[in-house]
């Protein structure tokens, strides 16, 4: 189990082993660096997604590592509660950035239109937190779209084991 603690509380995440093991390797890998701590949820859109887990609060990127495979053909689907990674239009380009789907979004599956958007987890306590979250304004900001006004920072990410 995996806990994100954010400035709106905690999300309890479960990850897929067997079905994306490189995305969930990878995911771990950022959380044993402290990769995640005091980055924010850079992009909420509403009925969507909110994404982060690769910027700070004045919207820099952080350092990452190499880009990962694509594990987007896994059979998984992104439904709502549901984490992925984030890319480019580069099919193997995901690093640390990743989204909780805040509805079933199954046209960003693999083969819907293009390779699709791994999915690699599921919250699975604190959705309610991910809603609130969903909830906050955003505006435009550094060039970014869909930016909380008031930053939701992930405080940090922890394994329990």
């Amino acid at each position: 189990m995996i806990t994100i603690k954010t400035s709106h509380g905690d999300i309890g995440v479960e990850l897929f082993d067997d079905k994306a093991p490189i995305t969930c390797d990878n995911f771990r890998q950022y959380i044993a660096e402290g990769h995640f701590d005091e980055t924010i949820f850079h992009r909420v859109i509403p009925n969507f997604m909110i994404q982060g887990g690769g910027m700070d609060e004045n919207l820099s990127s952080k350092k990452t590592r190499a880009p990962i495979k694509n594990e987007a053909n896994n059979g998984l689907s992104n439904k709502r509660g549901t984490l992925a990674m984030a890319r480019t239009g580069v099919v193997d380009s995901a690093t640390s950035q990743f989204f909780i789907n805040l509805r079933d979004n199954t046209f960003l599956d693999h083969g819907t239109r293009d390779f699709g958007y791994a999915v690699f987890g599921q919250v699975s306590s604190g959705m309610d937190v991910v809603d609130a979250i969903a909830g906050v304004r955003t505006g435009n900001r550094a060039g970014h779209q869909d930016v909380p006004v008031e930053p939701v920072t992930i405080v940090t990410v922890n394994v329990d084991d």
